[in-house]
């Protein structure tokens, strides 16, 4: 798979403390890949993500971003139209009183043409389901509607990367079945590449791959599939399994012999059933 972001040899320290929050990073990521980023509170999960668009940039080592280096100034812009970043709270990044002024904003600041903004924000607000509702007030919408308008205004400046730094933390069970269903449908079906730093376990579950970091090194690398399974491993890293997998692994601690590799709540049932008939 083609890589859309090279990093290599990433260290970086924040200036008021002692201790690297990352060290020696060395990761590639596909274009049109769904990846998901796991780690405690302070594994540099999010010091890593910020990297990625030259939010900041490293203390040694590369970012490459279709091989732009993320620490030269003169490609801070083409990298942050081909980078679009999603926070937690996306009042944070909803600037307007009208939902499709808000997803023009970031165009407008680029000056991109006005019938250009016109499709640009026809097509952010149906891919997200939100074209429905693009003359409402943001304020009134709900957190996950609000978090779709937010991922809306990325997708306006029609990104080649989309990363989400736990953008369903504030969110209902709801809204973050909504905001999951809308990023994987981006990546599935659009092609866009997914970065998304969460600690819902069940959502990485969606991811092709996941990256465990810890105390700003990677200490896991795999598909879901892979990760999973290791459920000790993961939590000595202070972080839990899908609870299907803490089923499956609780039964054969009691005696049962069930595949580990079942993701989904359907499959867990699946191989529970097997094994209680068998």
């Amino acid at each position: 798979m083609e890589s859309v972001i090279e990093i290599r040899g990433l260290s970086f320290s924040y200036p008021e403390t002692a201790a690297p929050a990352l060290r020696d990073i060395n990761l590639s990521i596909g274009r049109g890949s769904f990846v998901a980023m796991l780690g405690a509170n302070g594994s540099g999960k999010s010091t890593l993500a910020k990297h990625l668009n030259a939010i900041l940039v490293p203390t040694a080592g590369q970012v490459l971003v279709d091989g732009l280096d993320t620490a030269e100034d003169e490609n801070l812009l083409p990298i942050r139209r081909r980078i679009g970043m999603v926070f937690q709270n996306p009042d944070n990044q909803i600037v307007a009183n009208v939902v499709e002024d808000d997803v023009a904003f970031a165009p407008e600041n680029l000056g991109v043409p006005s019938e250009e903004i016109r499709r640009r924000v026809d097509s952010a607000l149906r891919q997200v389901g939100m074209y429905e509702l693009r003359m409402h007030a943001p304020h009134l919408l709900s957190g996950g509607q609000k978090q779709r308008v937010a991922i809306a205004g990325i997708l306006a400046m029609e990104p080649e990367v989309l990363v989400l730094d736990e953008p369903t933390a504030m969110l209902d069970p709801r809204g973050r079945r909504e905001v999951m269903d809308t990023v994987d449908a981006l990546c599935r079906e659009q092609g866009i590449t997914v970065v998304l730093i969460t600690h819902h376990m069940e959502e990485a579950a969606r991811a092709d791959r996941i990256i465990v970091l810890a105390e700003g090194q990677v200490a896991m690398d795999g598909t879901p599939r892979e990760i999973f399974p290791q459920a000790e491993q993961l939590k000595s890293l202070a972080l839990a399994v899908p609870d299907g997998s803490e089923l499956i692994g609780r039964l054969n601690a009691a005696g049962m012999d069930l595949p580990m590799d079942a993701l989904t709540d359907e499959e867990c049932a699946s191989v529970i059933w097997e094994g209680l008939c068998h």
